[in-house]
């Protein structure tokens, strides 16, 4: 039996001095800046101070599809955000963000600076901004949000839960791996079964559900994220993986997923957007 199949929490915890794995040194148990430093600001009216995680992804590629549906109005300035480093405990990013994640949006285009955070909230900010990939009818626009929000519930057991435990912990556990496993698993059912019905996760339309869902489960099955496709058994998700192709296709798909982008394929990365000509 292992030391760690021993533990035994104690009456109160206590946080170590360092937790292990590849976040050890941003993880802490208090909110708030760690120390000041006013953020850039561009020229554009919408500011995104972001990373190109799959939360971070969300965002850009609404952008891109609004501006390639000749919505001007999005053109934005896009500023990377070093997570590893810790520049989302600055006290600039704190004052858009309290929760210091990324994507952190801000809007300069009314008589006050406006503040929008959680990436979910920014897509329906901006959907709701430009009328676009949001149904004003009842039923679906429902549908679109239920989505949206069952990615957004769901997918802290993708990323926090097992591509933490399979890919950046410290150490190869069995019981997080298959429990996390498990339920993502579960999700790509869940994801599947809709898929096989719909051309498009809330019905025959692209909305910001897709934009949410893509880049988290699109990224499992296409090979992008964690490495895991093989250890998941990604095609056995024949309608998600159909779906996937299809939105990996979009050519503002291909130019959102570049923007802030530090990491991988040099060719792929864009780590800061001003223009559109800084992703041609």
């Amino acid at each position: 039996m292992t030391d760690q199949l021993k533990y035994v929490p104690p009456a109160i915890w206590v946080a170590p001095e360092s937790s292990g794995g590849t976040f050890a040194s941003i993880n802490r148990p208090v909110a708030g800046a760690t120390h000041e430093r006013e953020l850039p600001v561009g020229k554009h009216p919408l500011q995104l101070y972001s990373l190109g995680t799959p939360n971070g992804v969300k965002v850009t590629i609404m952008l891109e599809e609004l501006l390639a549906l000749g919505h001007a109005g999005a053109e934005y300035d896009a500023w990377l955000i070093k997570i590893n480093e810790g520049n989302q405990f600055s006290s600039g990013f704190v004052g858009i963000n309290p929760n210091s994640k990324i994507p952190a949006l801000t809007d300069n285009s009314g008589d006050q600076p406006l503040r929008v955070f959680e990436s979910g909230s920014i897509l329906m900010y901006l959907a709701e901004k430009f009328d676009a990939f949001l149904s004003k009818a009842p039923a679906q626009r429902t549908e679109t949000l239920n989505w949206l929000f069952w990615q957004m519930g769901s997918a802290p057991f993708v990323g926090g839960g097992f591509g933490h435990f399979y890919a950046y912990a410290p150490e190869k556990l069995q019981y997080p791996i298959d429990r996390y496993a498990m339920e993502t698993k579960r999700q790509l059912d869940v994801l599947d079964r809709q898929l096989a019905a719909h051309r498009y996760v809330a019905g025959d339309e692209y909305t910001i559900a897709d934009m949410a869902i893509w880049p988290w489960y699109g990224g499992i099955v296409l090979g992008q994220l964690y490495g895991a496709a093989e250890f998941l058994s990604v095609h056995e998700y024949k309608h998600v993986r159909r779906w996937a192709d299809e939105i990996a296709a979009r050519p503002a798909v291909i130019r959102g997923r570049k923007v802030n982008r530090s990491f991988g394929d040099a060719a792929e990365q864009v780590p800061e957007r001003h223009d559109a000509s800084d992703l041609d």
